[in-house]
C-alpha cells in the first residue's frame, strides 16, 4: 500500500501517518534535465508548511504555488503552434487529438464548463459512457438556492456549515451560497424546466438539514432535466466535440521546475479498444464520485474513482476522504413485494425530498425511531438519519426500514415524487397507500481532489469541478442539495482561469510522442484474459465487501486496520496474478483500469479514516465517538514517492522522456537474482517481485529489463519490473 506525504498545517490539515508517518520532503536537481524532481526522506518539514490563518482558497492557490502563466521548461514552448490552428487536422488522426480544453466527464460541471470555455477553443467532452450517464442523471432532489424573500444567503450558510459538523470552509460556503441563485437563472434561460408553483413562481421545496424551503427541482428527476438541457446545448455547439465510451486511463503530466504541469489524457475507446491520446492546455476534471467501492450505491456503474486515482498518480493533492456520505434511503429490494429478476447495477434513491415533505421512519414493528436519536427527526442531516437506521437495523437484525408518506394527499405525492411512484408500482408496491422499503447506501464523496476557490489544483493546467473536487463546501458532511449547485458554481468559477491558462499556453506539436503509450492486450490469448477479467471481478467484489464490512457507516480503529491490511493483501494478489498471466504494465483494460481506480481509492478512504481521531459528521468511529474541537481540521494528503508502491498506485506512462540526458545502467542484487539490468532510470522506485530499491542519480526515465540471471536456475522465473 502506499506511503503518502502528509503534513500538518494548524489552520487547515491533519497529519496522517499512513505508512510510517515520517514528514519528509527532499529536492534534488536532475542535471541533464533542467527540471527539479521531488524526492522524500524523513523528519524535515516541509518548507512554510506551518501556518496558522490560511483560509482553505489561500491554501491551495497561494501555500501550493499554482495558476503560472509562464512556463519555462518543454514541452511547452513559446513559438510552437496553437491548439487552435491543428484541431481540425489532429481530429483526422485516429490516435492523437489535439484541443484547447479537455473536460473529462460529461455531468452538470463538466457540460455548464464546456459550454462556457467554447465561446474561446476547442473543447473535448470526453465521457465513460453515453454522455447522460453520469451522477447527474441519477440526482432527483434539486438544487438548493436562496430564491424567496424569507430565505437569506446567511441562513443558507449556517445550514450547509451545521451539517457540515463545521469542517466547511467559510469562504467557500458563502461563495456558493452567494451565487448561487444566479446559476439556476442561468440554467433556466438555457432552457431546464423546473417546476412552479399555483402562484406561478418556481415551487421550492424543503430537505432534512434545511431550515427554509430552498430546493428548486423537476419533479423528482431534477438532474435528469438538468443534464437533458445542458447536453442538448452542447450537442449544438459547433466548438464542442463530444467523445462518448472513452475511459480516461491516466493524466499526462511533466515537470515544470518543482511544479507538475498536465497536458491532456490517455483514453481507451471501449468500443473500438483503441487507446486515444488527447493532448490539451488546459484539463477540467469533472468525473464523479467513487460510489462503486461499496456493494450498494446509488451511484451509476461509471462512478469508480477514476478521477480521484488518476489526479492522486499525478500529484494531485487530496482531501477529507473519509467523509463517505451514505444516503439514509435507497430502495430495499428485499422488502418489496414483487422481487426484481435481476440485482440492480445501482440502488435506486428515494429522495431527500420525501422526508422533506413529511414522511416518517418507521422500524418493521411500525415504531417510529428518528426522535430517539435527534430532535429533528426526519429532517435530521443525513449523517444522522444514517446512523439512526444502521442502529435500529443492527439491533433488531432487520434488513431495512420503512419510510412512510401514505398520510399524504394522493395527488400531491404523485405530482411531487412520479420517478419513485412508478418505479415502486413496477414491484407491486403502492407509495400512495403502502411504506418505501430503505437502507442506506454509498451515495456522494465529500472528499475528493483539493480545489480553490477557482477550482484550481496544484497541478498547472489542471482544475476540478463537482463530485470529484474537495472544495471545502461540505466539509465533513454534504447538505442536501448542495451537491449540484456546488457544482454549478465551480464549473463557472473555474472558466475564466482556465481561458487565461490557455491564452498563454502552447504546445509542441511532437507533445504526443513524449509519453510512452498504453496498449491494448492484444498479444495475450482470449483464454488468459478471460481468467484475468474473471479475477478482476471476483477481486471487486472482495473490495466492495471489505469496504462495506469494515469502513462503512460505524467504523473502528480495529476494522479500519484490517480493511488496509486486507486491502493491500488483495492488490498483491490481483496484481501478480495479472503479471503471472503474462499482462504488461502497459497493458490497459476498461475492468482492470477500474480495478486500479478501485483500490487506489479504497486506499485513499481507509488512511485518511485512520488518520481522523473524533467522530465527525460522516466519519463515526466507536473507538472516538466524541466530536473534538483541537481536530477540527481538513484532511490533507501529499502523495510522494514511497517505499513500498504498486501498479495501481502509479501512472502508466511514466513522465515523458526528456531531450537531454545521460544514458546510466545499474545493477540491482535481488536476492537469489544475481543482476538485473536496468537503463535509463531516473530518481524513482524499482520494483522487483515484492522487493523496492531506490535510485537517485540523473538520466532518462526509461526503465528497460534485460535479463536476471538467477543462482538457482530451476527457481527462475519471469517477474514484474516497475518504475514508480
Amino acid at each position: 500500500m502506499p506511503q503518502w506525504y502528509i503534513h500538518r498545517r494548524f489552520a487547515m490539515t491533519t497529519c496522517i501517518p499512513a505508512g510510517s508517518g515520517r514528514l519528509h520532503c527532499r529536492v534534488r536537481d536532475i542535471k541533464g534535465q533542467g527540471c527539479r524532481r521531488t524526492s522524500w526522506i524523513s523528519n524535515v518539514t516541509f518548507s512554510g508548511c506551518i501556518r496558522k490563518d490560511l483560509p482553505w482558497s489561500h491554501g491551495v492557490s497561494k501555500f501550493l504555488q499554482i495558476q503560472r502563466c509562464n512556463f519555462s521548461q518543454s514541452p511547452i514552448t513559446e513559438n510552437s503552434k496553437t491548439l487552435r490552428t491543428i484541431t481540425s487536422s489532429s481530429l483526422r488522426d485516429g490516435s492523437t487529438k489535439f484541443f484547447d480544453f479537455a473536460v473529462i466527464g460529461s455531468g452538470v460541471a463538466g457540460l455548464r464548463y464546456a459550454l462556457e470555455v467554447a465561446k474561446h477553443g476547442s473543447v473535448a467532452v470526453i465521457t465513460k459512457a453515453e454522455p447522460h450517464e453520469s451522477n447527474t442523471n441519477y440526482a432527483q432532489g434539486g438544487v438548493s438556492a436562496v430564491l424567496s424573500q424569507s430565505d437569506s444567503v446567511e441562513s443558507h450558510m449556517q445550514d450547509t456549515i451545521v451539517a457540515g459538523a463545521y469542517l466547511c470552509d467559510e469562504e467557500t460556503v458563502r461563495v456558493v451560497c452567494t451565487e448561487g441563485p444566479e446559476r439556476i437563472r442561468e440554467l433556466i434561460a438555457m432552457g431546464a424546466s423546473f417546476d412552479h408553483g399555483e402562484d406561478g413562481n418556481l415551487h421550492l421545496a424543503r430537505e432534512g438539514g434545511h431550515s427554509h424551503r430552498r430546493i428548486v427541482h423537476a419533479a423528482d428527476m431534477t438532474g435528469r432535466e438538468i443534464e437533458r438541457a445542458l447536453l442538448k446545448a452542447a450537442l449544438k455547439d459547433p466548438n464542442i466535440f463530444m467523445f462518448e465510451h472513452h475511459l480516461a486511463i491516466d493524466l499526462l503530466t511533466c515537470q515544470d521546475g518543482s511544479d507538475t504541469v498536465c497536458l491532456g489524457v490517455d483514453t481507451l475507446n471501449t468500443e473500438t479498444q483503441e487507446v486515444i491520446r488527447f493532448i490539451s492546455k488546459v484539463t477540467l476534471l469533472a468525473s464523479g464520485g467513487a460510489g462503486q467501492i461499496y456493494p450498494t450505491t446509488t451511484n451509476p456503474p461509471v462512478a469508480t474513482g477514476d478521477g480521484i486515482a488518476m489526479a492522486h498518480r499525478a500529484q494531485a493533492v487530496i482531501s477529507n476522504m473519509e467523509f463517505v456520505q451514505f444516503h439514509p434511503t435507497a430502495l430495499a429490494d428485499e422488502g418489496l413485494p414483487i422481487q426484481p429478476s435481476k440485482a440492480r447495477e445501482n440502488a435506486f434513491l428515494i429522495t431527500e425530498a420525501v422526508r422533506g415533505d413529511g414522511a416518517i421512519l418507521y422500524n418493521l414493528d411500525m415504531e417510529r425511531f428518528m426522535p430517539l436519536y435527534d430532535e429533528r427527526a426526519e429532517l435530521a442531516p443525513r449523517d444522522v438519519v444514517a446512523r439512526g437506521i444502521d442502529d435500529q437495523l443492527k439491533k433488531r437484525n432487520e434488513k431495512y426500514v420503512l419510510l412512510d408518506i401514505s398520510h399524504k394527499p394522493r395527488e400531491k405525492i404523485l405530482s411531487h415524487f412520479p420517478n419513485i411512484a412508478a418505479e415502486c408500482l413496477k414491484y407491486a408496491l403502492d407509495i400512495t397507500c403502502q411504506p418505501i422499503p430503505v437502507v442506506p447506501a454509498a451515495h456522494y464523496m465529500c472528499g475528493g481532489v483539493r480545489a480553490g476557490l477557482q477550482g484550481e489544483t496544484n497541478v498547472q493546467g489542471l482544475y476540478v469541478a463537482g463530485e470529484v473536487a474537495c472544495t471545502g463546501l461540505h466539509g465533513a458532511n454534504r447538505l442536501a442539495s448542495n451537491s449540484l449547485l456546488e457544482a454549478l458554481v465551480f464549473a463557472r468559477r473555474a472558466v475564466q482561469p482556465s481561458i487565461k491558462h490557455m491564452k498563454c499556453s502552447s504546445l509542441d506539436f511532437s507533445a504526443s510522442d513524449w509519453w510512452a503509450r498504453p496498449v491494448v492486450p492484444v498479444s495475450l490469448e482470449s483464454n488468459a484474459i478471460e481468467k484475468i477479467l474473471s479475477m478482476t471481478r471476483e477481486v471487486r467484489k472482495e473490495v466492495q465487501s471489505i469496504m462495506w464490512k469494515y469502513v462503512g457507516i460505524v467504523r473502528s480503529t480495529t476494522r479500519l486496520e484490517t480493511a488496509k491490511q486486507k486491502i493491500c493483501d488483495l492488490e498483491d494478489k490481483w496484481e501478480d496474478y495479472l503479471f503471472q498471466m503474462g499482462w504488461e504494465p502497459t497493458m490497459v483494460g476498461l475492468e482492470t483500469c477500474e480495478m486500479r481506480n478501485f483500490f487506489c481509492c479504497a486506499k485513499l478512504v481507509v488512511s485518511s479514516a485512520l488518520a481522523r481521531h473524533e467522530s465527525r459528521g460522516l466519519h463515526y468511529t466507536i473507538d472516538f465517538p466524541d466530536l473534538e474541537e483541537s481536530k477540527r481540521l481538513p484532511t490533507v494528503i501529499f502523495p510522494c514517492a514511497s517505499v513500498r508502491s504498486s501498479w495501481s498506485s502509479r501512472q502508466l506512462q511514466k513522465l515523458p522522456l526528456s531531450s537531454t540526458g545521460s544514458l546510466r545502467t545499474v545493477y540491482v542484487d535481488v536476492y537469489s537474482a544475481k543482476y538485473a539490468l536496468i537503463s535509463q532510470i531516473p530518481l524513482q522506485k524499482i520494483k522487483v517481485t515484492s522487493i523496492f530499491y531506490e535510485h537517485v542519480y540523473p538520466g532518462f526515465n526509461h526503465a528497460r529489463l534485460s535479463r536476471v540471471p538467477s543462482m538457482h536456475e530451476h527457481n527462475r522465473k519471469p517477474f514484474s519490473l516497475f518504475v514508480h
